[in-house]
This record gives C-alpha cells, sequence and structure tokens, in this order.
C-alpha cells in the first residue's frame, strides 16, 4: 500500500467522484456505484428480482429518478435535484402538478433547528412524494401557485448487491459490510465503502489466513437478501465487521456483537487499547447498522461495527452538512489502519496445545534463546515463549496470553511461531 498520506487522499478522491450520484435501496445509482467500485476491485455483481421473498421481507420495486424541481410562481427553480440527490423524498412517486404554496408544504421537509441545511429523508415502503429543502429556502418563498415535477419510476426491476472475496488459506469467513444506499452523504456511508474498498486491496496484497468476503449491499433489505441467499453457508461465517461512518475527524467507536465475548470483540477491543487511540467500546444494540441483520437471533454471528462517531452523533448527520469537505482523509486513512490491524491480530490467532507439559521445556537445548541474542527485546521474548506454553491447553488462545502477560500480541505470535517450529506445541 501507499503511504498513509496518500492512500487517506486517494479514498478521498473515491468519496468525491461517488458524492453526486443518487442512491437508494434500488436502481441505476446503486448500480452506478458499484460500477466505480469495480474499477478498484473486481466485484460479483447480484441482481434480485422485484418480489423475491427474503426471509421475513419481500425485494421491493426499484425506483429511478430522473429530474426533480419545484418551480416558484416566476418560474424559477428554488428546489433542483439537479443540484443535490437530497432534494428528492427518497422512493417518490412521480407528480407532476400545479399547486399552491399552503398545499405543497405538507410535502416539504426540512430542520428547522439547522435551518440552513437539507436534511436527509425517504419513504421506501409507503407511497409518497416529497422534496427536502433548508429552512431558510422555505422561509423565503413567496406564496402564489407552484409547478412540481418528479419525473421518477417505480416499477419491477432488481435489487443490487455486489460481493468482493479475497482468498484466504481456509474455507472460514470474515465478513466486512458497508451500505451503499444512501444519496449524497459522505461520511455515512461513502468513506465506509471507501475504506472497505482500500481494506480489500490491501488485504489482496497478502496471503490471509481467513478468506474475507467484502459485501457492498444496500442497507437493512440488502444485508437481509444477502443472508437469506446464503443461509447454507453461514456456517462458514466465523468473525465480521460493519463498516459505517469511518471518515469523521472523531474517534473510533467499537460497537461489539450481540454475543458480546465474540472474537472479534475481543481482538477490537485488544488492538484499539493496544494502539492509545482516543476510541470508546459500546455494547450491543438491535438499532444502528447491518450489524443487527448479522446479529439477528437465528444468525446470533459474531459480527460488530466499526465508525468514528456513532450514527446521530454528529450534527451533520443525515444532512447537506455531510459533505466531502466533512470527511477528513488521515481520519479514513487511521479507520483503515485499524482494520488492518485488527485483522493481523485476527488472522494470527489461535489456540495452542503444549506438547511437553509435565514441566518447563528445555528452551535452550533447543536453541531457542539462542535465537533471540542480540535483539532489543531478548527479555520480553523469553517471557512471551514461557506464557504461551503455560497457557497452550488448548483453551486459551494467544489473545488470551497477551492479555494476560501484558505483552504485545506480535511479540506473542512471534513466541508461538518459534515454539511450533521446534514442536513444542501445536494448532
Amino acid at each position: 500500500m501507499a503511504p498513509v498520506t496518500a492512500v487517506g487522499e486517494e479514498m478521498h478522491a473515491l468519496v468525491e467522484r461517488m458524492y453526486p450520484l443518487c442512491r437508494s435501496i434500488t436502481g441505476d445509482g446503486v448500480r452506478a456505484t458499484l460500477d466505480i467500485v469495480g474499477e478498484y476491485v473486481p466485484l460479483q455483481v447480484h441482481e434480485v428480482p422485484t418480489g423475491t421473498r427474503v426471509l421475513d421481507w419481500t425485494v421491493p420495486q426499484e425506483w429511478n429518478v430522473r429530474d426533480a424541481y419545484v418551480a416558484d410562481p416566476a418560474g424559477r427553480r428554488v428546489v433542483d435535484f439537479a443540484a443535490s440527490s437530497l432534494h428528492v423524498l427518497g422512493y417518490s412517486v412521480p407528480v407532476s402538478a400545479t399547486m399552491p404554496l399552503s398545499e405543497l408544504r405538507g410535502h416539504l421537509h426540512t430542520l428547522p433547528e439547522q435551518p440552513e441545511l437539507v436534511p436527509y429523508r425517504t419513504s421506501y415502503y409507503k407511497p409518497e412524494w416529497g422534496f427536502c429543502l433548508a429552512q431558510e429556502t422555505l422561509d423565503a418563498l413567496p406564496d402564489g401557485e407552484y409547478e412540481v415535477r418528479i419525473d421518477s419510476t417505480l416499477a419491477d426491476g432488481h435489487l443490487t448487491y455486489a460481493e468482493h472475496v479475497v482468498p484466504g488459506q481456509v474455507a472460514d469467513e470474515v465478513i466486512v459490510s458497508c451500505h451503499v444506499c444512501h444519496p449524497s452523504l459522505a461520511n455515512d456511508n461513502l468513506a465506509g465503502i471507501a475504506v472497505a474498498t482500500f481494506l480489500a486491496r490491501a488485504l489482496a496484497e497478502g496471503t490471509p489466513y481467513y478468506t474475507y468476503r467484502f459485501l457492498f449491499a444496500p442497507g437493512t433489505i440488502g444485508a437481509i437478501t444477502w443472508l437469506a441467499r446464503n443461509e447454507e453457508r453461514i456456517g462458514q461465517v466465523k468473525h465480521g465487521i460493519v463498516l459505517a461512518c469511518a471518515g469523521d475527524r472523531g474517534g473510533l467507536t467499537y460497537k461489539r456483537s450481540r454475543r458480546g465475548d465474540a472474537e472479534i470483540d475481543r481482538v477490537m477491543r485488544h488492538v484499539l487499547e493496544a494502539s492509545g487511540r482516543p476510541h470508546d467500546i459500546v455494547g450491543f444494540t438491535p438499532y444502528g447498522y447491518d450489524e443487527r441483520q448479522f446479529c439477528s437471533p437465528g444468525f446470533d454471528l459474531g459480527v460488530g461495527s466499526l465508525t468514528r462517531t456513532p450514527y446521530a452523533g454528529y450534527p451533520e448527520y443525515h444532512t447537506s452538512a455531510d459533505n466531502p469537505d466533512f470527511v477528513a482523509p488521515e481520519a479514513m486513512a487511521d479507520t483503515l489502519a485499524v482494520c488492518r490491524e485488527a485483522f493481523a491480530v485476527l488472522d494470527r490467532n489461535r489456540r495452542y496445545l503444549n506438547l511437553s507439559p509435565y514441566g518447563e521445556p528445555q528452551l535452550g537445548r533447543r536453541g531457542l534463546y539462542d535465537a533471540l541474542g542480540g535483539r532489543s527485546d531478548t527479555k520480553q521474548a523469553q517471557m512471551a515463549m514461557l506464557w504461551v506454553l503455560n497457557l497452550s491447553d488448548g483453551e486459551h488462545d494467544l489473545l488470551d496470553v497477551a492479555e494476560r502477560s501484558g505483552l504485545p500480541f506480535d511479540t506473542v505470535a512471534a513466541a508461538a511461531d518459534a515454539l511450533g517450529a521446534a514442536g513444542l506445541i501445536k494448532a
């Protein structure tokens, strides 16, 4: 991978490129977004027809919008979809009408407490139409007749999602999921898409232990669709993480899985604490992003969520202020780095069995002490060997060893490699 600063700038450029597209839970905006991601990593794109039953849900009709506006009595477009995809209520049915401002107001959405911002609003499963605009724009509108037009289609089509797989040494999988259904919102969730894309590229530079499956899907219905279509292989999913809000300047927040003590939960806590980064670790709640689908009781997968500032935790959330200027290249680079550090630990974490458990085996006779000669951390490495031997009982993993001993995980893993090569432990 390129230096951190360069990677951060590349991810930011990707966010800027995707930002203007009109995304929703279905439609051409999702396909156009996946086309762009596909220039960075190869994708397997899936099209699931309208009406397909997916668990307790049904794939909805596909929504596309070509143009939409509100024109004032003078014919001036005061709300214009061409200026921002946020201006149209998501999944608006088509409309072409003239009406007085008093009637139009019932279809206008604003943020009175943030009068200069445009909100993000949707009506996925209830036929509605509407526009989103700044309160200060609404306040300036004169009375009179307004032309209202939404040139959209709601028709049978498809729900689109994509996967990218980084093959590992084993078939057991780690899921990395991000949602691709939000329109012009940079942190939620274009930054997550960018970090996932560059994480996939970074993992492909080596040969990871686990197979990593990246899922780019619309929120809620997309994850549910993937789960419904992959029920027979859910047992292969051993760990996972949902990426969202990955580019703001706040500290990192990790939300534990429903289990609370899944291996990914332990790994993320260890990595964040060891790194010294400002962070919060919060418990699972059945609300948020798609971790709640992966952690639904029937699946109960070990999937947590990594964000910077959590959803609804910053004033720019779901508003026009969540633009490319709001996300920082260095913040996305930091999120990417944490993911890489966590997966490096996850990939090396094993349970071992001491093959010489009665008394301490003679390490010097096997050249293990001699192999440490000249190392600046010789004493630490020696202690790591002793700790690994003592806790290699088939019940403790290397993360247990690192946390109980207070030694760096890399040092513990290196000790396990040396002891394994000497025939003293086996996985």
